[in-house]
């Protein structure tokens, strides 16, 4: 289903660090972009008027905001599962928005309730689409092995240089997952380092490698042709930006959403982006070569 419109800008962000730049992911889709809208081209394929779509998510899930929005724009009907989180205020805004845009979306006590309230939809209401936590799902996957192909492109047409790394916030690990393997499919030499803003039982190397290899199988059965895997030593999970809780603001991560607003009037998030950018410039302190921020959470949300 297109939802999109790519390619998304790559910027160079010297502004903030020599060597840094940004992939605008925050501008893939109006009215909200994200990484989100990648996977959904391929969740919501084949969704007609009239579905029922369900997923499940925190409050201030984007993912489930970004459901809500285009499922909703398909004309179906879209239930969302939430459980509570630490609401910082981009938080707050992101959960009224995903009440205001859903059909239904209850705040249940914890993620297993969540769960079971959607398990038992599903079971009740036969036909109705399930959308995992995240979009992340070996299906959900192959929109960020579009967006890593997207990047070889913009890489051969000179548009940025090759990057040593890119980072990127890991949560649920479908954008790591399908940017590690993305790039073993284009050739693109760069550490994927996966900057942790969920807990661990979820955001973890081995969940992102899994993802990856599912959605190379599910490749290689619909094409038939052999897929490499990402190597283990691809993908580096980085713990120390995490800040003890998801939705928790990082002094660290306050400073760098507020250098990066002051210098390139781009707005980051505290949950997700603004971790992932501090680690960025941490990363990119020592000068080795290119570093690439993918920016995930679209900044517009919270202005709208």
């Amino acid at each position: 289903m297109s939802l999109g419109e790519f390619p998304t800008p790559v910027e160079c962000a010297e502004k903030l660090a020599v060597g840094l730049w940004i992939k605008r992911e925050d501008l893939a889709a109006r009215p909200i972009g994200g990484n989100k809208v990648r996977a959904l081209e391929f969740l919501l394929g084949g969704v007609r008027p009239g579905d029922r779509i369900v997923t499940a998510g925190a409050a201030g899930s984007t993912h489930a905001l970004a459901t809500a929005v285009f499922g909703r724009r398909l004309g179906a009907h879209v239930s969302v599962f939430r459980w509570p989180q630490e609401m910082s205020p981009n938080a707050a805004i992101v959960a009224a928005r995903v009440a205001q845009a859903a059909d239904y979306a209850p705040l249940l006590r914890n993620i297993a309730g969540a769960y079971l309230r959607a398990a038992a939809l599903r079971l009740r209401e036969r036909g109705t689409r399930w959308i995992p936590a995240g979009g992340s799902s070996p299906l959900g996957v192959l929109g960020q092995v579009d967006g890593a192909l997207e990047l070889a492109d913009q890489i051969a047409a000179g548009l940025l240089p090759t990057p040593r790394r890119i980072v990127v916030p890991l949560g649920s690990g479908g954008t790591a997952a399908g940017l590690a393997l993305g790039a073993r499919l284009a050739g693109i030499e760069a550490e994927i380092i996966a900057v942790r803003v969920a807990p661990r039982v979820v955001a973890n190397r081995g969940r992102v490698l899994r993802l990856a290899r599912g959605a190379a199988r599910l490749i290689e059965r619909l094409t038939g042709a052999p897929v490499p895997r990402p190597h283990r030593a691809s993908v580096r999970v980085v713990h120390g930006f995490y800040g003890g809780a998801y939705g928790r603001s990082t002094a660290v991560g306050s400073a760098a959403a507020e250098r990066c607003a002051r210098s390139l009037q781009i707005t980051v998030d505290a949950t997700y982006s603004a971790k992932a950018l501090a680690a960025s410039l941490a990363v990119q302190a020592r000068n080795d070569g290119p570093t690439l921020f993918w920016l995930t959470f679209d900044g517009r949300i919270l202005k709208a």
